[in-house]
């Protein structure tokens, strides 16, 4: 009997055993409980990949999506053991992007951090340009690259042709946080700050593990699992300084127009947010990506604002004394190139991130958990006569005015009959239309809304009406085209099941039209609705908006997306037709369907303003950057 433990012992601790570590593993119901069991040895000799999946596991990351080459072998056959014992769950992609935005769209909106694994060369660089939508959304996941070996023996086959060493890591690293495995032993440092970064409670964002081809295999001698970084678990923090709290307090009842700015960071926190602007009477301005924070009917509820924005989210910020930021990164569309607020005199900011903290000039800056310390500020608002209360009921009949504008408009604009079309050479429906009777489907049907970048996204997070976060999803950080439509892939790997809805552009769906094989594959029940103007639409009004003519933003040549997504096994695609009654029988058919399904919808462009919704504000881009610039010099804040 002895001795036949002593084998078992000897064969898990080896390199060799990793059949029995996985089966060990998967009979256990988790790596933790199967070291708790004591059916795992606590020092094992791994191989690097097998200590990386390992280590992963401990991080509660056990879903990898991967397009393995001659740079990931190794890992390859690790996941390929570790996947057929149950432990872990490999999807394959036809292309890099596509796999990155499945990635993060499987993180941000189910909530469920993963690893994108691509080999050494051109498959790194795509997997690490589309990682910029992960990055700019502030969205956590691994990426994992193979990399050149160590030796320095002489080129490796589409590694960078030049005499210097690790270049992929320095690229990644100017991305974002990035460890090269040089040393296999250097695991441990390289989870840790894998970990601090991909479940960082503030700035999440993608982490980039380089594995040289040759560290991959090489043993780890007696590593010792528990010593492997667990997921971090950061506490929330608050604001120490009560006199600072008291400030803000004193600020917001001291002001009587407020307007109360939310971030993409203030998402998670729609119930303090709600209850800070009803107790000092704020217009709750939004940014693109931070629709639901309060319901669409609020009153405080301005919309969206910016540089696209809407009537009454930049009537708010216009006319605002005070703004309260919540959440922000600031970003040149979301504030109108920092000449979004002519007439603040006084900034509060509420953000961990230092930087973005103190952006603005004549800042209250309270620093922590944005749900902590909307709390203390609730708390010192009581001990705060209100001085303004009967001057801010009068601020906030103005803005409510403005909404009302507003919604008056988005009606008259979204109930336009199809319009002539000089490229359809007949009536199709307007992008506003087709867009509210898409994401009123949506709400019917619960599903959550994907945007596309380009003129559906611009119009789209100006329709939307939600009433809660996670509604809607718009990479409007990195503006990334062909995003939703890998999006809607991510449903097919999630534990949880929310059927999606993309919402694309013809040029942007053609950027990555092989999701519709990779959704199929990976068993995604969603809809992929293509709003068809054969052409930029968003570079064509701006460039008729600066210069009066449009240059080199669509072709001659017509897509039949029907037939091309019908191609594809087990997608129903559909013709949405030219008005609505069509385009919701397409939508009802597309739901029913038990899989993925595509809604081809010939949408209206050209220069007749009845076929958008418009712009608001101002922005820093082509010949309006001087008149910009310059209302810059002159700001307070």
């Amino acid at each position: 009997m002895s001795q036949s433990i002593d084998h078992r012992t000897t064969m898990l601790r080896g390199p060799d055993g990793q059949k029995a570590r996985a089966d060990a593993i998967a009979h256990a119901g988790s790596l933790q409980q199967a070291l708790t069991a004591g059916v795992l040895p606590q020092l094992l000799n791994l191989t690097l990949s097998e200590a990386l999946v390992l280590g992963l596991l401990k991080q509660g990351i056990s879903k990898y999506l991967a397009i393995f080459g001659h740079g990931s072998t190794d890992l390859g056959e690790v996941l390929r053991v570790y996947t057929e014992a149950g432990v872990t769950q490999v999807y394959n992609f036809r292309n890099e992007v596509e796999m990155a935005h499945a990635g993060t769209a499987l993180s941000w909106a189910w909530g469920e951090p993963c690893a994108v694994v691509t080999s050494i060369g051109p498959g790194a660089l795509q997997a690490m340009a589309g990682s910029l939508a992960a990055a700019c959304n502030g969205v956590g996941l691994y990426h994992i690259y193979g990399d050149e070996t160590t030796w320095g023996e002489g080129y490796n086959m589409q590694q960078i042709p030049k005499q210097q060493q690790q270049l992929y890591g320095q690229m990644t690293a100017l991305m974002g946080q990035s460890y090269v495995l040089h040393t296999p032993e250097a695991l441990r440092d390289a989870l840790r700050r894998g970990t601090q970064c991909v479940h960082h409670p503030v700035k999440p964002g993608p982490f980039y593990l380089l594995l040289p081809i040759n560290t991959q295999p090489q043993v780890i001698h007696d590593l010792h699992l528990d010593a492997l970084p667990e997921a971090l678990q950061a506490p929330r923090t608050a604001v120490a300084d009560a006199g600072t709290l008291q400030q803000a307090a004193q600020a917001l009842r001291r002001h009587a127009r407020v307007v109360i700015k939310v971030g993409g960071g203030g998402r998670a926190f729609a119930g303090p947010l709600r209850e800070l602007a009803e107790r000092c009477g704020a217009a709750v301005v939004v940014s693109p990506g931070s629709t639901g924070v309060l319901p669409d009917a609020h009153p405080h509820y301005m919309h969206v604002g910016g540089s696209k924005g809407s009537i009454s989210g930049n009537h708010a910020m216009t006319n605002a004394t005070l703004l309260l930021a919540v959440g922000t990164r600031a970003v040149c569309q979301s504030d109108c190139s920092g000449v979004g607020y002519p007439l603040v005199e006084q900034v509060i900011n509420i953000n961990a991130d230092l930087s973005d903290l103190t952006h603005y000039n004549r800042t209250l800056a309270l620093q922590g958990d944005i749900g902590a310390v909307v709390a203390q500020l609730l708390s010192a608002l009581d001990a705060v006569p209100d001085e303004q209360a009967q001057a801010r009921a009068v601020w906030l009949d103005g803005c409510s005015a403005s909404k009302a504008a507003w919604k008056g408009f988005l009606r008259e604009r979204q109930a336009v009959s199809p319009m002539f079309d000089q490229v359809w050479q007949r009536p199709v429906l307007t992008q506003p239309a087709a867009i509210k009777l898409v994401c009123d489907f949506a709400k019917e049907v619960g599903a959550i809304k994907f945007f596309d970048a380009g003129d559906v996204q611009a119009n789209g997070f100006q329709t939307v009406e939600d009433d809660a976060p996670g509604q809607t999803y718009t990479e409007s950080g990195a503006s990334y085209m062909g995003f939703a439509t890998c999006a809607v892939t991510a449903a097919g790997m999630a534990d949880t099941k929310q059927y999606p809805i993309a919402f694309t552009g013809d040029g942007s769906f053609m950027m990555n039209p092989q999701a519709l094989i990779s959704a199929v594959e990976h068993g995604a029940r969603g809809t992929i609705v293509v709003f068809d103007n054969r052409r930029m639409a968003a570079i064509s009004s701006l460039q008729h908006a600066q210069y009066g003519h449009d240059f080199r933003t669509n072709d001659g040549i017509a897509v039949d997306y029907v037939q091309l997504a019908s191609s594809v096994a087990g997608v129903l695609a559909l013709w949405g037709g030219e008005d609505t009654a069509s385009l919701r029988d397409a939508l009802a058919r597309a739901h029913a369907h038990d899989g993925l399904a595509l809604v081809h919808v010939p949408v209206y462009a050209g220069e007749r303003p009845e076929g958008g919704l418009g712009a608001y504000g101002s922005w820093n881009v082509g010949n309006w950057c001087g008149d910009v610039q310059q209302r810059y010099l002159s700001s307070l804040i």
